[in-house]
């Protein structure tokens, strides 16, 4: 958010066949969007981002390995005495991918819905353009870089998914979705999972397949399951992120036309405890510093996002008051979160 802007992103393949990413922010300077070499003949800001596939085509099981870093200069040059990524992340820790029917974990070397879903777009950018086509991107915040072990709940909100712009396969689609799933029932599901178990130093993963499943009993199980460590519930989590949930609702419930179709909400806190208990003399909790737990709350994902009088959409459809269903899906989430605080 320090440095906003365009990425320009050049596609690269090797002979193995591993994708490279290579990014140049233009830094809010519309003159250099889409420019990727400085004057020096070398990118103002480099970022690889590397998916490396064996050579074999042997489906999801080619990934053999990925990292994420920071190469050549930094946005350090860029935005004097403001880091904004790490120099390396690479994640060495294992993951389970437990089934929707809670058989045994699978054991992984990464979050397999993470990666499977990154492979479908590096393989739907390579499939679809040459290598020498610039993309243009947004660059956005990594809103679980100061965290240690980032345990992070998707969950998409609201009691409608489809947009104004869906065609009416697409709109029957989601609202088959909605109706068999907690979307109906609870006005929330779960998206995506993957939390850190400190008993055994594993990130339980959890897909959207997974969410679509579960009874409104299991999305309560499951909510649970997010805030547990493998040895007990993270009651210190409970009272920030039920006071960020509620001073959402009191925002939402103000809005005069807003339909937040499709959007997601992301729960998001430090698997590493710490011993300190958290400020809850404040009525909004700071993500850091005075929050020991370091847990956020953030609402994504606004592509299908429309109010009343939108331009997005040649025909809008005229709302009048707030976004009803999602306002039930956040009051619904608050109230069985306060359950487990109160040991139900």
């Amino acid at each position: 958010p320090l440095c906003p802007g365009i990425v320009s992103v050049h596609l690269k393949k090797d002979s193995l066949g591993n994708l490279t990413l290579l990014a140049s922010p233009g830094l809010g300077q519309p003159d250099s969007c889409g420019r990727l070499d400085s004057a020096g003949g070398d990118p103002a800001v480099t970022l690889w981002h590397k998916c490396k596939w064996a050579a074999s085509a042997s489906g999801d099981h080619g990934l053999v390995k990925w990292s994420h870093t920071q190469v050549t200069k930094t946005f350090k040059d860029s935005c004097p005495g403001k880091m904004l990524l790490r120099t390396e992340l690479q994640y060495h820790t294992d993951s389970l991918l437990e089934d929707a029917n809670g058989k045994q974990p699978e054991r992984k070397s990464y979050n397999p819905w993470g990666l499977h879903c990154h492979r479908q777009h590096l393989n739907r950018m390579s499939s679809k353009h040459n290598e020498n086509k610039l993309h243009q991107f947004l660059l956005l915040e990594n809103v679980v870089s100061k965290y240690s072990y980032p345990c992070i709940l998707d969950l998409k909100m609201g009691t409608r998914q489809h947009g104004d712009d869906a065609s009416e396969e697409k709109k029957a689609r989601h609202i088959k979705k909605c109706e068999q799933s907690t979307s109906a029932s609870l006005g929330v599901r779960v998206c995506g999972m993957q939390v850190y178990q400190a008993d055994t130093g594993h990130f339980l993963c959890k897909d959207k397949y997974y969410g679509r499943k579960l009874s409104p009993e299991g999305f309560q199980q499951t909510l649970r399951q997010f805030l547990c460590n493998g040895n007990q519930l993270r009651t210190d989590l409970l009272e920030p992120i039920i006071l960020r949930l509620k001073a959402l609702l009191s925002v939402i419930r103000k809005q005069s036309s807003y339909r937040f179709y499709s959007s997601s909400l992301l729960i998001i806190y430090d698997g590493q405890e710490h011993k300190e208990s958290a400020d809850h003399h404040l009525p909004f909790p700071k993500t850091h510093g005075t929050n020991p737990s370091r847990v956020d709350v953030r609402m994504i994902d606004f592509a299908h996002t429309t109010f009343k009088g939108s331009k997005s959409n040649p025909n809008p459809t005229s709302y009048d008051g707030p976004d009803h269903g999602y306002i039930f899906g956040l009051e619904n989430l608050i109230k069985i979160l306060q359950n487990l605080s109160e040991g139900k």
